[in-house]
């Protein structure tokens, strides 16, 4: 049975904690829903009511576009492993860049990764746990090195121009705010 919290309790944080990859579920006011998979170290809890996850470059950044417009987030953690749990987490968020003030603050926080884009802080409204029953059991191997090969291979001005060409606009056209 699903059962609701106002808050991140300590037994869910402890599962947030173990888990290697979670789903950031975004959308805006209209246009395609954008549901996500994240990895790497790049997620902290900072309180019982706030998250906040390092964004790395990636093929679009629909995310960064949905939240200017709806700040509106979903994060959802599985079990892959070990007792059966689905935990989503609900709020609003907002996205950090290397241009504001914040950044240095919050991007401390997690490893040095090439071609970090964003961080977004959320907000969290509520949380709802399931059963998770029918989640097949997988174990984890490792993380996959290949963003930060890449990422390290074209360089700082290489992410740029990427990030340039694109990760300025969603797949729906809406903007990012990327770059300012």
């Amino acid at each position: 049975m699903a059962k609701f919290y106002t808050e991140l309790d300590e037994k869910l944080r402890e599962f947030i904690e173990s888990q290697k990859i979670f789903f950031v579920g975004t959308a805006p006011v209209e246009g395609r829903v954008n549901v996500s998979p994240k990895g790497m170290d790049s997620l902290r809890i900072l309180n019982s009511s706030q998250l906040i996850w390092l964004n790395l470059t990636g093929s679009g950044n629909e995310t960064a576009a949905h939240v200017l417009e709806q700040p509106r987030m979903t994060l959802m953690f599985c079990s892959f492993e070990g007792k059966p749990l689905i935990l989503r987490v609900y709020g609003k968020a907002r996205a950090i860049h290397a241009r504001d003030e914040e950044w240095a603050e919050w991007s401390a926080l997690f490893p040095e990764y090439p071609g970090a884009r964003q961080i977004f802080l959320l907000d969290v409204d509520s949380a709802q746990t399931s059963c998770g029953f029918a989640v097949p059991n997988y174990q984890y191997q490792e993380d996959r090195g290949e963003l930060v090969d890449w990422t390290e291979k074209i360089g700082d001005e290489g992410v740029k121009n990427y990030w340039k060409k694109n990760n300025q606009t969603s797949i729906d056209g809406k903007p990012t705010n990327l770059f300012e």
